[in-house]
Formats: C-alpha cells, sequence, structure tokens
C-alpha cells in the first residue's frame, strides 16, 4: 500500500512537471539551422510582456549542470539600445555563428554551464522586440520599468524557476540597466529570489568614465608629453583636474584632441591591444559612443578630429569611426528566414541589427551617475560585482574602480590577484557586499575576449565564494 502510494506521488508530480513545463511549450526551440551537435539544454524563444502593448523578444537557456537548483541569470546587452544576442552569439551563450553566417559551433566556456541564462532584447525596438505603436522614444527609468514587467512575465511562464536564485547582470551601457532595475527587483512586490547584479565594463558615472580616460590614455603612452603638459596647465588648477566638463576653451581643444586620439585614430576602442575588425558597418559602434564624453563632442567635430593619422595615413572623419567589432555573422544567421521562424519571431518585424538607431537616437539619459541606486542596493543587502576589462577605452576600469572607491564602503578584501588556469586573471578587491575585479588583459566584452578567466569569475560570483 505504502509502495503504491509512493508510486503514485511520483507520477503525479512528473505529471505535474511535465504539465508546467507544457505550458510554455509553443516557445520551445526544437531544432536550429546550422546546429550539427545535440545540445544537453533546453531553450525557448519568444516574448515576454512589458507595459501594454510592448513585448521584449527574450531566448532562455537552462543549465547544463542542474536546471531546476541553479540560479536563473538575466543578461543585458546595453547601447543604450543594442541586442542582448549579440551577448548570446559572440560572448556567453552556449553557442557561437561561425564566421560562414550559416553554421553554429558550441562555446565550452558558455556561461549556462552553471547557470539557466535568460537573454532579453530592451528596449522595445531593438532586435526583434517591438511596441505595436512602433514609438521608441523611452529612458532610463521607463526601460528599468518595462524590464521589470517582464521579469514577472517570465516567472508567470516559468513557475518551475521562482524559487531558484535571480542574479541580473549587465555590460557597457548595462552600467544602468542593471542597478536600475535591480532596485526594483529588490523593493518591489513580485516573488523574485533576486540575491545580485552584476557590471561588466559599465557606464556607472559619466563624469568619472570623462575624467578617468584622459588618465587611462596618458598612462597607456597614447599621448605625447606636450598634449599632457597642456592639458594640465588648461585643464588643471592647484593640482586638482577637469577633464569632465571644463568650460575654458583652450581645455575643450585640448581634451577634443586627447578624445580624437582614443577614438578616430584607427585604435579599437573596445580593446587597446587588439586590431580593429575591418569592412564592417561603423554605425552600431557610432551609436553607443554617443552616449560618452557628451561635454566635448561638439568641439570635438568642429576640431575636425584632428591631425592624428589613421593606420592608412588619413585622418578619418566623425562619420567614418573605425568599425572594430564585427557582427556580420549573427547578422546574416538571425535574419535567416528559417532561424527566425525557429525562433518564433513574427514575419512582419523588421530584419534584425546589432544596434537600433531609432532607439539609441531617441533615449534620454536620467542617471548622470547611478551612485544613490548602489547605495539603496548594498543597504538591502544585495551582492554587488563590478568587474572591468582593462584594456577598454569605453568604459574603462579606472573610472569604475573610482565609482567603488566613492561609494565609502569598508574594505573587507584588500586588493589582490585571482587565479583563472594557474595564470593570475586579473586583480579585486572587496568591501562587504560590493567587489571590483578586473580582468587581465580583456577589453570591453570580457566573456569574448576572455572566456575562461569570465566563467570562473562567473561562477564564483554566483556561489559567492572566493575569487
Amino acid at each position: 500500500m505504502t509502495s503504491m502510494y509512493f508510486v503514485s506521488l511520483v507520477v503525479y508530480f512528473l505529471a505535474v512537471s511535465c504539465l508546467t513545463w507544457a505550458d510554455y511549450a509553443p516557445d520551445e526551440v526544437t531544432e536550429l539551422p546550422g546546429m550539427s551537435f545535440k545540445p544537453n539544454y533546453r531553450q525557448w524563444s519568444g516574448y515576454l510582456k512589458a507595459s501594454p502593448g510592448k513585448f521584449l523578444h527574450y531566448w532562455f537557456v537552462t543549465s547544463q549542470r542542474d536546471p531546476l537548483k541553479d540560479p536563473v541569470v538575466l543578461w543585458l546587452n546595453g547601447g543604450p539600445g543594442c541586442s542582448s544576442l549579440d551577448g548570446f552569439l559572440s560572448e556567453n551563450g552556449p553557442f557561437h555563428v561561425n564566421d560562414d553566417g550559416a553554421t553554429l559551433y558550441e562555446n565550452k566556456y558558455s556561461w549556462n554551464r552553471i547557470a539557466n541564462v535568460l537573454y532579453l532584447e530592451s528596449p522595445a525596438g531593438v532586435g526583434y522586440s517591438y511596441s505595436d505603436d512602433q514609438k521608441y522614444k523611452t529612458d532610463d527609468d521607463e526601460v528599468a520599468d518595462d524590464n521589470y514587467l517582464a521579469l514577472q512575465s517570465f516567472f508567470a511562464k516559468f513557475p518551475n524557476f521562482t524559487q531558484n536564485e535571480f542574479f541580473i547582470i549587465g555590460e557597457s551601457y548595462g552600467g544602468i540597466y542593471a542597478p536600475t532595475l535591480s532596485q526594483r527587483v529588490a523593493t518591489g512586490t513580485a516573488k523574485i529570489n533576486f540575491k545580485g547584479f552584476a557590471v561588466g565594463n559599465g557606464l556607472s558615472s559619466y563624469a568619472l568614465n570623462d575624467q578617468s580616460l584622459i588618465y587611462f590614455g596618458y598612462y597607456h603612452g597614447l599621448f605625447g608629453e606636450q598634449l599632457w603638459t597642456d592639458l594640465n596647465t588648461n585643464c588643471c588648477d592647484k593640482g586638482t583636474c577637469n577633464f569632465f566638463n571644463n568650460s575654458k576653451e583652450a581645455c575643450k581643444t585640448l581634451l577634443s584632441q586627447a578624445f580624437s586620439i582614443v577614438y578616430d585614430s584607427g585604435l579599437n576602442e573596445y580593446a587597446l591591444y587588439m586590431d580593429c575588425e575591418g569592412g564592417v558597418r561603423a554605425r552600431a559602434y557610432e551609436r553607443s559612443m554617443s552616449q560618452l564624453f557628451r561635454n566635448y563632442r561638439k568641439n570635438w567635430d568642429n576640431f575636425q578630429l584632428l591631425k592624428v593619422p589613421s593606420v592608412t595615413g588619413q585622418t578619418p572623419s566623425v562619420g567614418e569611426v573605425p568599425p572594430c567589432i564585427n557582427s556580420t555573422a549573427q547578422m546574416n544567421w538571425l535574419n535567416r528566414g528559417d532561424v527566425r521562424k525557429a525562433l518564433h519571431i513574427p514575419d512582419t518585424l523588421p530584419p534584425w541589427d546589432i544596434c537600433s538607431d531609432v532607439v539609441g537616437g531617441q533615449y534620454t539619459n536620467i542617471y548622470p551617475t547611478v551612485k544613490d541606486v548602489y547605495l539603496k542596493l548594498l543597504s538591502l543587502g544585495v551582492r554587488a560585482l563590478v568587474y572591468n576589462g582593462d584594456t577598454d577605452m569605453a568604459c574603462n576600469f579606472l573610472g569604475d574602480k573610482w565609482f567603488v572607491e566613492q561609494l565609502n564602503q569598508k574594505t573587507t578584501t584588500k586588493y589582490q590577484s585571482w587565479i583563472s588556469d594557474d595564470q593570475i586573471a586579473g586583480f579585486y578587491e572587496q568591501y562587504g557586499n560590493i567587489t571590483l575585479l578586473t580582468v587581465k588583459g580583456a577589453g570591453h566584452m570580457v566573456p569574448q575576449w576572455a572566456p575562461g578567466p569570465a566563467l570562473d569569475m562567473f561562477q564564483s560570483f554566483l556561489s559567492n565564494k572566493p575569487y
């Protein structure tokens, strides 16, 4: 009798489990064009409801280890206006697209080896996300509100994962997205088992990002001694320098020269020591850069980008920013009709692009710094990680280091190296709930350019164990 009851109970729970999974069966991705290997995880692609009339495209992959116990992690790329599918298909997703734009290969450093990962194309108008009214003007708070609604839609679709630990990770302009969304999750009424957030090469403070880049550039050998002397003479007073919003014309002109060397001389702005990918449109890159160094952009443009010879011996114009990131393969694959069908993308939607000019061009920035947001989250006991590839010049490590230090949290682990694969992978320091970490030799997209160390870092963060 007891054994029969036990068997019946097992059958019942299996049935309930299968029924729950079947609730979102229409979104399940059962096969993908170009995939010649059999994945050991399940995946879904479809839409989550945000505010009325807005539908955000998601792609969810379960953990390769223990899906029902491993954490659920939300991944957000930045821009603003750039797609998180770039993170999936070129950074930390379970597979990437070969250069032929037609076939896929497995990523042995995928973050879904140890976690369930949700990739969300946000805001509406980015990638395959859309709004019924096709109005895509938005701002930081509206994006956070819509992403919070989308998360509630996700957990309503996937109730099996409501008890799993939940984390939010953002890259680049995700430095705004991740903490602002985290604040809504941490203080909201939705039942989400939220544990922490991480920001990779994030924009955390416009002032500190601008200010630090000048020091980064000089001490990485990008500026001649004369320019450095002139910057100090014209932008500094009594030992204090203002490279962010200095009103002196002489200083503004010199800063335009400095920013021109960083961004318009042929260097890879995302990874100083890597070459630029050639032959790709610059538009997406130019859009992401337009959010930075806005105080000097007019000066910079008027200055005609200074006489810094490019690799071709010519001075590039503003509209010919060197396109250092190659997303052609992902774009070609995602725009195939059979791929769109497999991912349940409506035929009425326009082609996928890595970034949206429509969204980025109308975007309103509300937070010049997210310092207060961090302080609120840390006061609630939320765990945070700020990590930087140390060769990035878009959102450089020094600016984020200053940002974390200015939160004035007590140091609990002194600055020291961390190890990956028996090598020093970077350095870190801890201030209670927040960790500041660098990844040696990596650029803006850490999981792409340092995949092994990035996975080790990710695992340490999720498990709250030493780096």
